[in-house]
């Protein structure tokens, strides 16, 4: 087994025991009942910091801010509170319940925490790690509130695939202007970034706050909340594509209210991150605290469609890295791949081997163990091949294989069931895809 898939064992039997040493255990919200919310997470090392706002109490009447939080996680499901910095510990200098919306950075071992003074400005802290402690570089705002025509909060840092880091901020409009080297000035003068249409929350000629921007598959998508346009080049100009969420496909029973007063699409403060070849959305949500002053933080995955238009998203409990061997588990709702690739079927996603032996790794399967049975569901099987199915990781113990034939089918799913040799001893499932490239599996189904 690789040095990779080893640690991601290892990290899944710690958790059993480190669970009652503090840490939340979570599917969504990713930490409830705590107030965590405007969620940045980012991927530092081995493990998923979540840098975030945190609203005071569940009776908050407004919003009451005091601090901002990290909080840190080795598979997105199981979350320890690294560090708290007040706001005394910044150029703020006192108590301050206007600690707005963050984000960080990593750039030549140095840690960057970005933090909004309400929606006036923005200051930086630095750290030798991503739990602090943080210090204080300038003394002042980094983006004062005279510096543009818009509001200087609500930050954005994002580093290009050509090494330029950026910051990007704003609200109706938004600015983005390159970083020094040292990631606390300025290297140019903030440009405004072009949008061929203002649409969000508020309907038509209106964006919001919450600008981000990642890239992904070539393109350059700067997100507001839910709502998002794609460019080719990183200052634009950014054509509307739409909302990740669909109102009426995208919620799960229970999670599309209680809502903001415009709605389940408002509110969606939070970033894009990928990790281990998987790409996800993190972001507010108040359906089950009911109160839109005390928030919780989602986790949802996100999927790319072959013209680089992301596919409406799952607000659900479930969230991510976690399964339900009782239920259908789809093959793209990884938590690791290697040498695997997305691609549009009918219905949804599925996933193919790039080559031989690719493989998919679902961690926190509850109840795998119980299971005797595998059922595969391929949208495609080409040539055929054969899928073996490993506890841990790809050289881990087999717990059977499935042979999957040629199909004389000119077209429509194939379903092959397979009998587990051995019971699982752990929660964590490997599928690898050893055949044709064609042999496309869309997911597959646990029994006892």
């Amino acid at each position: 087994m690789t040095q990779k898939y080893l640690a991601l064992h290892a990290m899944a039997l710690g958790l059993v025991f480190a669970s009652a040493a503090g840490l939340a255990q979570a599917a969504n919200p990713i930490v409830p009942k705590r107030g965590l919310n405007d969620p940045h997470i980012h991927i530092f090392g081995d493990r998923a910091y979540v840098f975030a706002s945190h609203d005071r109490s569940p009776t908050n009447k407004a919003f009451v801010m005091d601090n901002w939080w990290v909080w840190s996680s080795p598979d997105l499901v199981h979350w320890t509170n690294e560090c708290v910095l007040q706001p005394e510990q910044t150029f703020i200098g006192k108590p301050f319940t206007g600690c707005w919306a963050v984000d960080a950075a990593c750039r030549n071992g140095k840690y960057y925490f970005y933090y909004s003074q309400r929606n006036e400005q923005t200051g930086v802290m630095v750290g030798d790690s991503a739990a602090g402690p943080w210090r204080d570089p300038l003394g002042k705002p980094l983006l004062s509130s005279d510096l543009t025509p818009t509001h200087e909060y609500d930050i954005c840092v994002f580093q290009d695939a050509d090494g330029n880091p950026y910051i990007i901020f704003g609200v109706w409009d938004y600015y983005i202007a390159r970083l020094n080297e040292d990631m606390i000035s300025l290297a140019e003068k903030p440009r405004l970034l072009q949008l061929d249409r203002k649409f969000g929350p508020y309907g038509e000629g209106k964006t919001d706050d919450k600008p981000n921007l990642h890239q992904a598959n070539g393109h350059y998508y700067l997100t507001w909340g839910c709502f998002y346009a794609m460019a080719d080049n990183v200052y634009g100009p950014y054509v509307f594509k739409g909302s990740v969420m669909d109102t009426n496909t995208s919620f799960a029973p229970g999670y599309a209210s209680p809502t903001w007063p415009n709605g389940p699409l408002q509110g969606r403060h939070g970033n894009y991150f990928t990790w281990h070849g998987q790409w996800y959305f993190t972001y507010c949500d108040m359906s089950q605290s009911g109160n839109r002053y005390f928030r919780d933080a989602f986790i949802s995955y996100i999927h790319y469609k072959a013209n680089g238009e992301i596919a409406p998203i799952r607000v659900d409990g479930t969230g991510v890295g976690e399964y339900r061997a009782a239920g259908k588990i789809e093959a793209e709702d990884f938590f690791a791949a290697t040498n695997i690739t997305q691609q549009g079927i009918p219905g949804g996603f599925g996933v193919s081997a790039t080559k031989a032996g690719g493989f998919l790794i679902f961690p926190n399967v509850h109840g795998l163990a119980q299971c005797s049975q595998l059922t595969l569901e391929l949208s495609s099987v080409g040539a055929g091949g054969t899928i073996e199915i490993r506890e841990r990781g790809p050289d881990g113990p087999l717990l059977a294989e499935g042979a999957v034939e040629k199909s004389k089918k000119t077209d429509g799913p194939t379903t092959v069931a397979i009998r587990l040799v051995h019971r699982a001893s752990s929660e964590t499932l490997c599928l690898k895809l050893v055949g044709s490239p064609a042999m496309v599996l869309d997911a597959f189904n646990l029994q006892p």
